[in-house]
């Protein structure tokens, strides 16, 4: 049995202006290590990454509902105004 991806979590990379890149996982060191290896080919091209907001939910589903949220258009604008 795997562990449940709960953590939507929201890295930074150091360009100027930013990228932001918005995730799901179960384990946050290993996935950021993964992507900052070049594992993750949508994150590989703007390396190195650094975690800039994480959230823990109680379940799975919640967690999945959120992270697509955030990809929609107003989930990126919410996070522009209070995550960002």
């Amino acid at each position: 049995m795997h562990p449940s991806k709960r953590f939507v979590y929201i890295m930074k990379n150091d360009e100027s202006p930013p990228r932001y890149y918005t995730g799901l996982a179960s384990d946050i060191g290993a996935r950021l290590a993964a992507h900052n290896s070049g594992k993750c080919p949508h994150s590989s091209k703007h390396r190195p990454w650094h975690l800039d907001v994480v959230i823990k939910f109680a379940d799975e589903t919640r967690a999945v509902r959120f992270e697509h949220y955030l990809k929609s258009g107003s989930g990126c604008a919410f996070a522009n105004r209070h995550l960002r």
